[in-house]
């Protein structure tokens, strides 16, 4: 690399590209950069070893595009390098001028078993621990055995960056297993930074609106850059039926809001207002036969009182339909008249959850979502009950799944966390 060259790097970055070590990883809160400081150890490869390609791995072809693509092209100009991305190859050249430096291998994670065929001399997966714990440990070992260039002062090191989300795979295998055997810590380095060591660079409100929207158990990995355990006991923890409670009625004429369940003989809804801009959740219908008895109930309880209802249901409620297979769910509600408000695809599971948790109690301490607990009591049962089974999935043998995926429905839809992307302004060292 060119001495004159002085890239820019914050202290968590720094720290993490000047480990010695074959394996690295950087774990660490949202807006500390980690995609970047990945791309670094990218760039920093094409000057060491010129023509020993890399690769970049990420959990889907999405995030390539939409993170990595634009990510790889602004540090490699950092870098004194020039990007030349060709998305139907998946890859990335990297030019010193005009000079050839190296290619860039883009894979996806999705099926592991398919990242074969190739060789690489460094890699970076990105956002491993997203990914189920199992499938991130196959796509790891696919990984490792592509490194297989033999050249002098090559280590054929693997850089992971990612958030911490639990006791996953990275926590295994970079902490868990260098404790059980310690020989190994030679091999295996891990930084883990905190939001707030990159504060200054980072927009003014987006600590404090990370603390109003996620609910304090993830503060702690989403903003510290701590492993913790985000899946035991109860799925919600934090409501609570007094805290939680509120005595307010549907209004006559008042827009609804109507989360919903889709089950053979258990359809469940959760209806809701919205006042202030936030949600209030007031009655319930729960163990409705089917599609057209749960329209029929709305209607003749609520749209036919003067009410307008728009619906968030299960996406999977597109399908067709075992009680009419020329006919799904969604279109028996819109047939009905009701506004369907739905993505085509169901929400992650976490993301639901965490809209839910988010709403019942934000880290600073905000309970944005109430409910009438006397007139929702299975909804209130459930919350307080349903816990996560052994699998690390929600628990679904109770039946408290149907009225919580209701309300989740509903809340994910219209409270969404979004994981605030910030242009991150780097410090030159």
């Amino acid at each position: 690399m060119p001495a004159s060259l002085n890239p820019r790097l914050n202290k968590p970055q720094a720290r993490f590209l000047a480990l010695p070590h074959k394996y690295r990883a950087l774990v660490s809160g949202f807006g500390v950069g980690k995609t970047w400081g990945g791309s670094a150890g990218l760039c920093q490869h094409a000057w060491e070893q010129p023509k020993v390609n890399a690769g970049y791995f990420a959990p889907t072809y999405a995030q390539i595009r939409d993170i990595f693509y634009p990510t790889i092209e602004e540090v490699a100009h950092d870098w004194g390098l020039r990007t030349s991305v060709h998305e139907s190859n998946k890859e990335v050249d990297l030019f010193d001028g005009k000079r050839y430096r190296t290619t860039i291998l883009c894979r996806s994670m999705e099926k592991p078993g398919e990242i074969v065929g190739f060789k690489i001399g460094h890699a970076l997966i990105d956002e491993l621990d997203v990914m189920k714990a199992a499938k991130a440990e196959l796509a790891w070992r696919k990984i490792i055995a592509r490194m297989r260039y033999k050249v002098d002062g090559l280590k054929n090191g693997v850089d992971v960056t990612t958030t911490p989300e639990g006791f996953k795979f990275v926590y295994k295998q970079f902490v868990k297993a260098v404790r059980d055997n310690p020989a190994t810590a030679n091999l295996y380095g891990l930084i883990q930074a905190s939001t707030y060591e990159n504060a200054k660079n980072l927009p003014a409100d987006y600590i404090s609106s990370l603390l109003a929207s996620y609910p304090p158990q993830l503060i702690a990995a989403y903003i510290r850059g701590l492993f913790t355990n985000l899946t035991s006991g109860s799925i919600y923890p934090n409501f609570d039926r007094k805290l939680n409670h509120t005595g307010e009625r549907i209004r006559d004429n008042e827009p609804l809001h109507v989360g919903m369940d889709f089950n053979v003989l258990n359809m469940t809804a959760a209806v809701s207002v919205i006042r202030d801009d936030l949600p209030l959740t007031l009655e319930e219908l729960t163990k409705v036969r089917d599609t057209p008895a749960m329209a029929k109930l709305l209607k003749e309880r609520y749209k036919d009182k003067g009410h307008q209802v728009t619906i968030y249901p299960d996406a999977s409620g597109g399908n067709t339909s075992s009680k009419n297979a020329s006919e799904s769910d969604l279109s028996i509600l819109k047939q009905a008249g009701f506004t369907i408000s739905v993505n085509p695809a169901n929400p992650a599971v976490k993301d639901r959850i965490n809209a839910v948790d988010a709403m019942t109690l934000n880290a600073e301490g905000a309970r944005r979502w109430k409910v009438n607990t006397d007139a929702c009591p299975i909804l209130t049962e459930a919350q307080e009950q349903q816990a996560w089974g052994p699998n690390g999935e929600p628990d679904k043998s109770t039946g408290h799944d149907h009225p919580n995926d209701a309300i989740g429905y509903f809340l994910v839809k219209r409270y969404p966390i979004v994981k605030r992307i910030a242009q991150v302004t780097h410090l030159r060292m």
